[in-house]
């Protein structure tokens, strides 16, 4: 509950002086995260599934939706209706202590980590990142993963231009990167 605290007692305040608000009703706010892992060529393998929707169960604190092929493309072996992925959204506390939980444990934790681009920034304000391993998170033990797979993770705000959401992830902490020219 620290980060919507924050948010609320110090980021609102910078962010209305910053962009020149009347009210703070117009400053950018996040509105929803969503985690997103594909199965790929595990696609039919029962155990995997089940092992990945455990995993996306522990990070995110509640269950995922299985979402499922809409068109069959025979040069993937995919056939419509056959579970492809698990998406979980969250939403008010739980995403905020998500996103806490991201910028201060799992990004240090990330191999090789240099920071995060700010190409992942869109032009409405959203950000996505992707995760090559997911062990960086807190809530997995090394020694329960047995296949690693990547997953994505896509930060979306009500902020109406790129300038303002990506001010927004600044003051929330995302390491971003220098930018090398």
């Amino acid at each position: 509950m620290r980060l919507k605290e924050k948010y609320q007692k110090e980021i609102v305040p910078k962010l209305k002086e910053q962009f020149a608000y009347k009210n703070s009703l117009l400053v950018p706010r996040l509105q929803k995260v969503v985690i997103n892992i594909g199965f790929g060529k595990h696609a039919k393998e029962k155990e995997a599934i089940s092992a990945i929707e455990k995993t996306l169960t522990k990070i995110s604190g509640q269950k995922p939706i299985m979402t499922k092929a809409k068109k069959s493309i025979s040069a993937f072996k995919v056939r419509e209706g056959m579970v492809i992925g698990a998406v979980a959204t969250m939403r008010g506390d739980r995403m905020y202590d998500f996103v806490e939980k991201l910028v201060n444990i799992s990004f240090p934790r990330v191999r090789d980590f240099r920071g995060i681009s700010d190409k992942g920034v869109d032009r409405s304000g959203n950000m996505t990142v992707g995760l090559k391993d997911y062990s960086c998170f807190p809530e997995l033990k090394a020694e329960d993963i047995d296949q690693v797979y990547g997953l994505e993770i896509c930060l979306n705000t009500n902020a109406k231009t790129r300038e303002e959401g990506l001010a927004l992830f600044t003051a929330f902490g995302f390491p971003f990167k220098k930018n090398e020219k």
